[in-house]
């Protein structure tokens, strides 16, 4: 997914004496709310909704005009990290804005994955309660920690990623990633079979993903299910509570079929979730008595727990009551804004990345994004969406593409000679297609890459090579004294069919 995109507010006035301003003008919108110190973010998050009501003059307006308003709104971003407000709002003219625009660099960054007994640990140190449990790497931890659990019923489950583990299967021959017993020695001789083996699941790849930790919670009887999350909504300025007294099924089903049971509650982020809407949010969930006043209780500390971890979302499916009268959390779900990894250090260290493939690893260490696809034709791209059409392309014209690899828009010239180097350790790829789109990326660089990278590492096989945009005239410039075997193409359908007929020659 492309993180930045343009803002949508109203198109810039012309050059021109303006107001000083001591808070951020109508439009103004902060790329992600933990960039503001503690003090500003819920004014940039209410900034925010002057953008939606912009929209349709947003659609109509120049391409120009649209990078004006992205810039204006950076200068002004800028000004307000540093502390340097009042500043005149319109003071910058078209040039200083484009000037500005080419000093942005931005990298594709992946989501951050934490496993499920990490997510409840989270939750369970911010006062949320869930399931009593203890995380195991051996048998013998397993049945130590299900004989410190004391529970009438204990449920183990492998800790991986991928979804659909308790329809999963071993390559060990056990049937099942999640299992319920009474007897703590069943635990161990599950966990025997699950630690160190590969689970096969709908999600994982065809030999599965190895497990190497499970958990031994507490099992609960859960007598009645709801649905319940907190959100950061852009048309709301905010967060915005979302709860369904039908929880444990998809609640994109119950919207559709029965919206009357979506409940949504906005929270001002100034003055945060007050105590009526806890409590209204836990009666439309179908709370009665005392399990109301818990519920909310519950509530307010998830959404503590929201500020607390610059969450973007977080979804509790089930949030259930139990036949013995309490509120629980059984599972979760939690995005992480990204852009506040500085201040969330001991969080983004829990990042999982053991279940990627090694190359993906390998990529992000140069922020390059990485998926490996079946076919012999590598793409270098510049941007998701061209790295998409890329690989249509070259489908359309008989080929198949081994692979959608993406710069990003900051782009060095070390960044292009490891794209090679990835590209070329693997054994499929025949032929490889460059295809760049020089907006925010100069050419040239790219240009400079792809040719230490070919003289460097004695490039093999073909190279086919478009460049657009930024600084394409110097680029084709040294692609073409670099004496190298590289093929220039005109555009994208070009160089698809250059691509593909390449690999039928050999």
């Amino acid at each position: 997914m492309s993180r930045h995109t343009l803002p949508q507010s109203s198109p810039p006035r012309a050059p021109g004496p303006a107001p000083l301003l001591s808070s951020p003008p109508e439009g103004w919108a902060p790329r992600g709310r933990s960039a503001l110190p503690p003090g500003e973010r819920c004014r940039a998050e209410t900034a925010a909704a002057a953008g939606a009501r912009g929209a349709d003059k947003m659609a109509a307006a120049p391409l120009a005009g649209q990078a004006g308003v992205v810039l204006r709104d950076l200068a002004l971003r800028s000004a307000r990290l540093r502390g340097s407000f009042p500043v005149r709002a319109h003071k910058l003219n078209q040039m200083e804005c484009w000037r500005m625009w080419w000093a942005v660099q931005l990298t594709p960054r992946r989501w951050l994955n934490l496993q499920e007994y990490q997510s409840k640990k989270l939750m369970a140190d911010h006062g949320v309660t869930v399931q009593r449990f203890f995380v195991a790497d051996s048998a013998n931890d397993a049945l130590e920690a299900a004989q410190r659990l004391k529970a009438k019923e204990i449920v183990l489950k492998a800790q991986i990623l991928a979804g659909g583990r308790g329809k999963g299967i071993f390559n060990s021959g056990l049937k099942g990633g999640v299992h319920l017993t009474k007897d703590p020695k069943i635990v161990e001789q599950l966990a025997k079979q699950m630690i160190g083996y590969n689970l096969s699941t709908k999600q994982t790849p065809k030999d599965g993903v190895r497990v190497k930790k499970v958990m031994v919670a507490e099992a609960l009887n859960i007598s009645r299910e709801t649905y319940f999350a907190i959100l950061m909504d852009r048309a709301c300025n905010g967060p915005v509570m979302v709860g369904s007294p039908q929880g444990g099924v998809d609640i994109e089903e119950v919207a559709a079929t029965s919206p009357e049971l979506i409940f949504k509650e906005e929270i001002d982020i100034f003055e945060g979730i007050k105590d009526l809407q806890a409590l209204q949010m836990a009666k439309n969930l179908g709370f009665n008595g005392p399990l109301q006043q818990q519920a909310a209780d519950q509530i307010k500390k998830l959404y503590h727990l929201f500020l607390k971890i610059d969450a973007t979302q977080v979804e509790v499916n089930p949030f259930g009551e139990t036949p013995e009268g309490q509120v629980v959390c059984f599972d979760a779900k939690i995005n992480f804004d990204d852009n506040a990894e500085f201040r969330q250090k001991e969080i983004f260290a829990m990042d999982d990345k053991s279940e990627n493939e090694p190359i993906e690893n390998e990529a992000a260490k140069y922020d390059l994004k990485y998926i490996g696809l079946d076919g012999n034709i590598a793409c270098f791209v510049n941007g998701a969406g061209l790295a998409m059409a890329t690989c249509d392309i070259i489908s359309l014209n008989g080929g198949k593409p081994a692979n959608f690899l993406d710069l990003g828009g900051g782009v060095k010239e070390a960044q292009v000679y490891q794209a090679f180097k990835l590209l070329t350790a693997d054994p499929k790829v025949e032929a490889i297609l460059v295809n760049i789109f020089g907006g925010i990326v100069n050419c040239a660089i790219v240009a400079n890459g792809i040719t230490k990278a070919c003289r460097e590492l004695e490039l093999k096989v073909p190279l086919v090579v478009r460049l657009e945009g930024t600084n394409v005239h110097e680029a084709q410039r040294i692609l073409d004294e670099s004496g190298l075997p590289i093929t220039s193409a005109n555009d994208l359908e070009d160089a698809a069919k250059k691509a593909v007929a390449s690999v039928g020659n050999k």
